[in-house]
């Protein structure tokens, strides 16, 4: 068993301990546990043979008892009880946007309902709405829950997709036969969620290559296998599709791949225009079918007398007009990330301590971050009264001493109330150095309403940053109603960032309202909102998504050194 096998059934145990009705604790330590393995870059057997598994951040004693067990028998007997008291099917339920667990819970009991297709048949003959606490819109709600979660499947999280194609590809680069190979289609332009996994690679000897990729330890099982294509289930379920092409054909081939379709279109008027043809074996002279270009994509663009176009901008967004007058915004890059405004630590929600947290952005190159922990309404995510934030301030101190050439801002996320009222009051929140604001509960009021409690804290003076400022989580819970227009004039207007949540599941702002926010000169804020260590990695998703809003570096605050920061801070 692999880390994502195990961390899914503890994910499982969750779940059903949640349907159950155990307390929130325990719930959340399966979850958190499940989190950390999941996020671990050692393999879990290696980690076990050679030491503690609690020394992996949030596995605790009984926990790294029952991995333990099932590493050594290939199951856990907790598990398998739980399993006798509630089908695991059923756990498919709370997926359901609407449908938590406790509801799902009674649908099994009232009207042994354990599949979706069981509560689709339900809902259409009108079974659940007679149910206490349910009715007419909760039926409503939950076909449209099934629809949206249906949708989702269809597609993966950039997440799960992107570590598996990199892992994949240094594993072809082994290949002395595999002269180049790449990540392709939506996942080189690195969209929220792909459909299957595209790989491309050039060799002389395409066949050999073919076979090496599905020999693969990742490959569970060949769909197709051919001389140039072959088409792979990896063990985690995900297709894998591997197109290998002749050196002076690779250029033109990624080109073409890597799309999007609405961009190629374009792309080929162009050159038809110019007496010119391009496919994935090339850019050819119509007349002569000689070939022009095509050993690589810059050759392609230029030959077209254009700029290179970066991936993530091939929407047929407006991007190849600026590419022919060499206009093109110079993107935002990894690399100019200095520091990471919404990160939490072990005093609310989050699974490691701050010193932890601090040490792992150093190490990334950060030279600040800010412990954004809840504020005190959110109880269930272990808000902190204000006595609690003045013995973290006094850690943050401690550390700051202790660590050269970086800094621990102190931070808090608050929660914007039903009302937009806020957690604490003015001259407490004067004693911060960040200050996150961000929606938590009333998802279903009306824009209006949702529109008014965002503005009314974005009019709060010592707010900073408004937190994943639609709501959403892909696949989920779908983004709340809000006129993001009026948003974007607000913080405009008081100098309020507005945040980039890099959380894989979020992506929030997305890429199209990037753009619409750069436009009305609203300050983005690229944050992680990490509840672990391993979390601070996602960074890359979120300057992913803010090349694919053509954001640049000056549209990001947290580009900014410390000094610089401070002023941006102080609107």
């Amino acid at each position: 068993m692999d880390n994502q096998d195990i961390a899914a059934i503890l994910e499982e145990i969750a779940d059903l301990l949640d349907i159950e009705g155990e307390s929130v604790f325990r719930v959340q330590a399966y979850r958190r546990a499940a989190n950390s393995i999941s996020s671990l870059t050692d393999d879990i057997n290696k980690v076990c043979q050679e030491g503690d598994l609690r020394k992996i951040s949030g596995i605790g004693k009984g926990i790294a008892e029952k991995v333990q067990e099932l590493l050594d028998t290939g199951e856990i007997e907790y598990f398998e009880e739980l399993k006798e008291k509630i089908p695991p099917s059923v756990v498919e339920l709370v997926q359901i946007p609407s449908l938590g667990p406790k509801k799902a819970k009674i649908l099994y009991e009232k009207l042994n309902i354990q599949t979706v297709d069981d509560l689709l048949d339900a809902v259409n003959q009108h079974k659940v709405a007679p149910i206490k606490g349910f009715g007419p819109k909760a039926e409503e709600n939950i076909l449209k829950g099934i629809k949206l979660l249906r949708k989702s499947r269809e597609r993966i999280l950039l997440s799960e997709a992107y570590p598996l194609a990199e892992k994949i590809i240094n594993q072809l680069q082994r290949d002395s036969q595999v002269i180049r190979v790449d990540m392709a289609g939506s996942l080189r332009r690195m969209k929220e969620t792909i459909g299957d996994i595209d790989i491309l690679a050039s060799s002389d000897e395409p066949s050999e290559v073919s076979s090496y990729f599905c020999e693969l330890a990742i490959v569970d099982r060949i769909l197709a296998k051919g001389d140039t294509k072959a088409s792979i289930i990896a063990k985690n379920g995900l297709q894998v599709d591997l197109r290998v092409v002749l050196p002076d054909q690779y250029g033109s081939a990624l080109q073409y791949f890597t799309g999007s379709k609405e961009h190629n279109i374009h792309l080929r008027d162009i050159a038809k225009k110019e007496g010119l043809k391009i496919n994935e074996y090339g850019l050819f002279k119509v007349n002569s079918e000689k070939q022009i270009a095509g050993g690589s994509e810059e050759e392609i663009y230029k030959s077209l007398q254009m700029q290179y176009i970066p991936p993530l901008m091939r929407e047929n967004r407006g991007e190849i007009e600026l590419a022919k007058q060499h206009k093109l915004p110079k993107l935002i890059g990894l690399e100019d990330i200095k520091g990471d405004l919404h990160v939490h630590s072990s005093w609310s929600d989050g699974y490691d301590e701050i010193k932890e947290m601090a040490s792992t952005a150093k190490e990334l190159g950060y030279s600040y971050i800010a412990i954004c922990d809840h504020a005190e309404k959110l109880k269930v995510a272990g808000g902190l009264s204000k006595a609690e934030v003045a013995d973290r301030k006094r850690e943050i101190d401690r550390i700051n001493n202790e660590m050269d050439g970086f800094t621990v801002l102190n931070g808090i996320e608050l929660n914007i109330d039903n009302n937009g009222k806020l957690d604490y009051d003015d001259g407490f929140l004067e004693t911060f150095d960040v200050v996150v604001a961000s929606i938590h509960a009333g998802f279903n009021q009306s824009e209006e309403q949702i529109t008014k409690r965002t503005i009314e804290a974005i009019n709060n003076r010592h707010v900073d940053i408004i937190a994943h400022p639609t709501g959403r989580i892909l696949g989920r819970r779908p983004p709340y109603a809000i006129n993001l227009r009026t948003v974007f004039k607000a913080a405009a207007e008081t100098g309020t960032m507005l945040e980039l949540n890099s959380y894989p599941d979020r992506l929030d702002l997305k890429d199209d309202y990037l753009g619409e926010a750069k436009g009305e000169d609203v300050r983005i804020a690229i944050n992680t909102d990490a509840h672990s260590k391993a979390h601070l990695k996602y960074m890359i998703y979120g300057v992913a998504t803010a090349q694919r809003g053509w954001l640049e570096s000056k549209d990001v605050a947290n580009t900014h050194i410390l000094e610089e920061l401070r002023g941006v801070i102080q609107k």
